[in-house]
């Protein structure tokens, strides 16, 4: 049997696609799985043990006519592969149209009135409510299919080599940041929309509270190279107990460096899915998303939002006069009572 998942995108929404994965792989132990996802997010899936392989989706390339050719040849390629199940989790038109010219015997997606991708398929799964977490709605795609939903499986299996690699280069003995009796405390404080974001400077606040009250601790602040003017202001807080890791680490690096840490702080962004996934402790600040659509999958309780009339908005744009009023509001006196107690 051979089955292609379409899950491009973003970080947190492959992360939420996985347990689909692992599920399939339990139930068709024999079955040749096949990944479609953008090519930046690869890393995440190089090697997993459910995947017979990854096809690599170029965005950006394929933008460019010259670049065409290309494509055409993915898409020849997904042809020859005569799939016998194709699962569209992304439910948009470009990701339907691939699913579609992959001419799998039977294709399968979510039903959301977007862009009309809902008419390529062959069965269409609604969400069962607004507030339907995105794992559920992805999860609901297999009892169609006669494949039980279960939580027995590893989310996000372990990479030894990664890992040994992650402490060799961070966390190793002759670290002065890290020690074997430190709690090592994860700062997410970037997100793609600018009003997901914490401020900074309550961040910085926060890790100088942190280090005074748990001398023991050690911080380290994830996210990308964009991010690291914000990881040297969280740096500020406690020069000889930060670590500004924005940058300078890959997606498989990114994730056991989660693994390995104690507690993430974060804002809405991919890593508190990774967190999730891994089933390790987080406080999740939320200001314009809706935690039950897209929160932490399993961990809603450590959420941290104000009851605004205007939050949850759904929006990038922040559209009344106190802007960004939902995290500005958020204190890190509040936040710090939170972590002291998932600390305790």
């Amino acid at each position: 049997m051979k089955i292609l998942l379409l899950k491009p995108s973003s970080l947190g929404d492959v992360i939420h696609a996985l347990p689909v994965l692992r599920l399939l792989k339990l139930h068709f132990p024999d079955a040749e799985i096949f990944w479609w996802i953008d090519s930046a997010l690869a890393p995440l899936l190089e090697g997993d043990p459910d995947l017979a392989g990854i096809v690599r989706f170029e965005r950006k390339r394929w933008a460019k006519p010259q670049h065409w050719p290309e494509m055409l040849r993915s898409i020849r390629w997904l042809r020859a592969q005569n799939f016998d199940l194709v699962i569209d989790l992304q439910c948009l038109a470009r990701s339907a149209a691939f699913a579609w010219l992959a001419r799998g015997k039977k294709l399968v997606g979510l039903d959301e009135v977007r862009e009309g991708a809902r008419g390529f398929y062959d069965l269409a799964v609604p969400r069962k409510s607004f507030h339907t977490h995105a794992v559920d709605w992805y999860l609901a795609v297999l009892p169609p299919l006669g494949v039980p939903v279960h939580k027995n499986f590893q989310w996000l299996p372990d990479r030894p080599q990664i890992a040994g690699d992650v402490n060799q280069k961070w966390f190793s003995e002759n670290s002065s940041l890290i020690t074997h009796h430190s709690k090592l405390i994860l700062l997410q404080p970037g997100a793609r929309w600018k009003n997901k974001r914490w401020p900074v400077k309550y961040f910085h606040e926060l890790v100088r509270s942190l280090a005074e009250k748990f001398p023991a601790a050690r911080f380290a602040v994830l996210g990308g190279k964009d991010d690291a003017p914000l990881g040297e202001i969280i740096l500020q807080a406690a020069p000889d107990k930060v670590l500004n890791l924005c940058g300078a680490t890959s997606l498989p690096e990114m994730i056991e460096i989660i693994r390995r840490g104690d507690l993430l702080i974060t804002n809405d962004t991919g890593p508190m899915h990774v967190a999730a996934a891994l089933g390790k402790p987080l406080v999740a600040l939320f200001g314009p998303t809706e935690p039950r659509r897209t929160g932490p999958y399993g961990q809603l309780e450590n959420v941290l939002r104000l009851a605004l009339p205007c939050s949850p908005c759904l929006s990038a744009r922040c559209a009344i006069e106190e802007k960004d009023k939902c995290l500005r509001d958020l204190s890190p006196a509040t936040v710090l009572t939170r972590v002291e107690k998932l600390l305790a």
